[in-house]
């Protein structure tokens, strides 16, 4: 036998299993019902109960009856799938109705028969009882839909009314039920959803087949975001977000567009706006050239870079696709908030030095931002020659070009993993940091700094995308070591302070990026999961949805990352940038090391290349043998259980001065 709720879903499952016609039948037939009842009531009202009898009512109700229908039909409300009718029906129900009142004055102007407020009493019942009864209907249809999902929605403000509205009228999810913190909402109903304490939300779980709760605080600071979520991580349940407001206010986004929780939300720290005199000073009139304009800093230089009215921005990327996609956005950008902005895309390399002279002084380039580089770890270490290519000498020759150009300001981007390096990215980015701490030893009259931070998220190669997308495939969740840390940063916030510290250069500088607290990956992991609505499988809990695999450290990986060599640093006039007292070298040690490097990069001289590198950057300090592709591929013999054994190897006579770092 069949319960209520079984009953409810067969008679949904019936109704909608219709032909259209015979819907639209019913709606006819429902709406001549509910407009007789609505005129009968009116004449019941001001007429009384004789006049339901009279010949009266046995001539208007027929014509206002017949009148509905082709109204409402050129209304538009026929064409209307109950299911996902939306408010603003309620203007054309309006429309309809008012127009099908005209018998009733009609009749009250040529005869006494009617009273003035028959015309008002039916325009009343007849919206409530044709807008009621089609919302009703919408309500049943869907509450009881096995096909439409359960949601919560966490904030009952504009936001999470809009967004309750919008999904009333979606064909994927309805919403049960409203969680607020706001003690003053406990109890009401917003958008005909009643709201609950966040306390309760065990309860809805239970009481309602929910899988998503839906985060509708766009205007809440990243600091109460992280609170919100911490109360939430504990549920079963996929927590999804709305855009900031930022994103909201900027037309990027709207409140209808659900996304995964930003990661920025998990590590609370809310960005601290730039100072205009600072984030404008090397930019505004100015001819900037940005290299590695396609890459994630490097994007993200150019979108801040261009609001600040350079004269001309040159964008300078060796991968084609890169440099289309930052061109055509720039452009948009540009032509969207009336930049008068000349754009340039440059497609070439940074190791052509004469080429990037003659590239500055073309364009009257005052302001450098190189960040043009090798960065991912695993890569850079078995491409060793093309690491220390692209990043020491891309570098050595870019910041040489820019002194004859007549460049001002020159500002590199590095890493924390610059700090003692155990890998060769993070040596060939220390490298390139003593390359422009010579050149300034040496003298020169451009303003040149370096500027470190760690990790930014969503970037190439970052851990959040991969976790993301490892996640939704069901795992597993590759970890390199339960214990690594990482410190991180937004993309945006890390440009914005790029910018500014190189605003405060007087020469040589490194500037520190004040990074917050570190994060561990595997804590990041176990957050990402569980606010995916999943659980971890591990000892404890063998019948979870996704494992967390721990696969070693790669090569010349870190469990954790400095910012800092010699621990002695100094803030600066913004607070979240730090100045570094590094040491440096002596041109002439440069000059003879980058000599030594380019015979044995020519001889694809591996263990010479690692040398050099040891002989400059004191602090490297690689862990283990040689990884390079191309060097075990013609090494066979070297390569014994994972390790590389010593071989001689002919090498190219090099200057006389290059034992200064050999």
């Amino acid at each position: 036998m069949l319960n209520v709720d079984e009953l409810k879903r067969a008679i949904r499952g019936y109704l909608i299993g219709l032909p259209r016609p015979v819907k639209r039948l019913l709606m006819i037939v429902g709406d001549l019902f509910f407009i007789s009842t609505a005129l009968a009531t009116s004449l019941l009202f001001t007429a009384g109960p004789d006049a339901l009898v009279s010949t009266l009512a046995w001539i208007l109700v027929p014509q206002v009856a017949l009148l509905v229908i082709p109204v409402f039909w050129l209304l538009g409300l026929y064409r209307a799938v109950v299911r996902f009718i939306r408010s603003r029906a309620i203007v054309s129900v309006v429309m309809g109705v008012s127009i099908t009142t005209l018998p009733i004055f009609y009749r009250t102007l040529i005869s006494d028969d009617v009273a003035w407020g028959a015309g008002f009493v039916y325009w009343s019942f007849g919206i409530l009882y044709v807008a009621g009864s089609r919302f009703i209907a919408r309500d049943f249809l869907r509450r009881h839909s096995s096909a439409l999902e359960n949601v919560i929605i966490y904030g009952a403000g504009a936001a999470g009314a809009r967004l309750a509205s919008n999904l009333m009228s979606s064909e994927e999810c309805v919403p049960v039920a409203f969680v607020d913190d706001a003690r003053a909402l406990h109890g009401t109903v917003v958008a005909g959803i009643p709201v609950h304490s966040v306390s309760d939300v065990p309860k809805l779980l239970t009481a309602h087949p929910v899988e998503r709760l839906l985060l509708a605080i766009p205007s809440a600071s990243r600091r109460r975001r992280r609170s919100i979520l911490r109360q939430l991580e504990k549920y079963p349940v996929h927590v999804q977000t709305v855009p900031d407001i930022h994103d909201l206010v900027s037309g990027r986004a709207t409140v209808e567009e659900l996304r995964e929780v930003d990661v920025e939300d998990l590590l609370g720290r809310d960005p601290v706006p730039p100072k205009p005199e600072l984030f404008k000073a090397c930019i505004e009139n100015r001819s900037v050239l940005v290299t590695g304009a396609g890459g994630s800093i490097g994007s993200e230089l150019c979108r801040q870079v261009i609001r600040q009215k350079p004269s001309h921005l040159i964008i300078l990327e060796q991968s084609e696709p890169d440099l289309y996609a930052i061109e055509r956005e720039l452009r948009g950008a540009a032509e969207k908030r009336l930049l008068d902005v000349e754009i340039v895309a440059i497609l070439g390399s940074v190791l052509n030095q004469t080429w990037m002279e003659r590239l500055m002084r073309s364009f009257h380039v005052k302001t450098v931002y190189h960040a043009a580089a090798y960065k991912h770890v695993p890569l850079v270490e078995y491409n060793m020659a093309a690491g220390i290519h692209n990043n020491v000498f891309g570098t050595y020759r870019t910041a040489l070009a820019a002194e004859k150009a007549g460049v001002d300001n020159f500002v590199l981007i590095s890493t924390d993993k610059a700090v003692n390096p155990t890998n060769v990215m993070g040596a060939t980015k220390r490298f390139a940091e003593m390359v422009l701490q010579g050149l300034v030893a040496r003298g020169t009259r451009m303003r040149i700094c370096m500027v470190r931070f760690g990790n930014v998220l969503a970037s190439s190669g970052s851990v959040v995308p991969l976790f993301r997308e490892q996640i939704r495939n069901g795992g597993p969740v590759t970890v390199t070591h339960r214990d690594i840390v990482r410190y991180f940063m937004t993309i945006p916030e890390a440009a914005q302070l790029v910018i500014q510290a190189g605003a405060m250069a007087e020469g040589g500088e490194v500037f520190l990026l004040d990074m917050g607290k570190p994060v561990k990956i595997d804590d990041l992991a176990r957050k990402m999961i569980h606010l995916m609505g999943l659980e971890v499988r591990d000892e404890n809990s063998p019948d979870g949805d996704i494992e967390i695999k721990y696969t070693g450290l790669r090569p010349a990986e870190k469990l954790y990352e400095e910012l800092l060599i010699s621990g002695n640093a100094t803030g600066t006039e913004h607070e979240r940038i730090w100045r570094a007292n590094e040491h440096s070298v002596a041109w002439s040690a440069i000059e003879s090391a980058t000599r030594a490097m380019e015979l044995a990069i020519a001889d694809y001289d591996c263990e010479r290349m690692r040398e050099i590198l040891q002989a400059t950057v004191k602090e490297y300090a690689p862990p283990g043998g040689l990884v390079d592709r191309v060097w075990r591929a013609s090494h066979p013999v070297a390569t014994r259980s994972g390790s590389v054994v010593e071989l001689p190897t002919r090498r190219r006579q090099v200057a006389p001065d290059s034992d200064e770092i050999a």
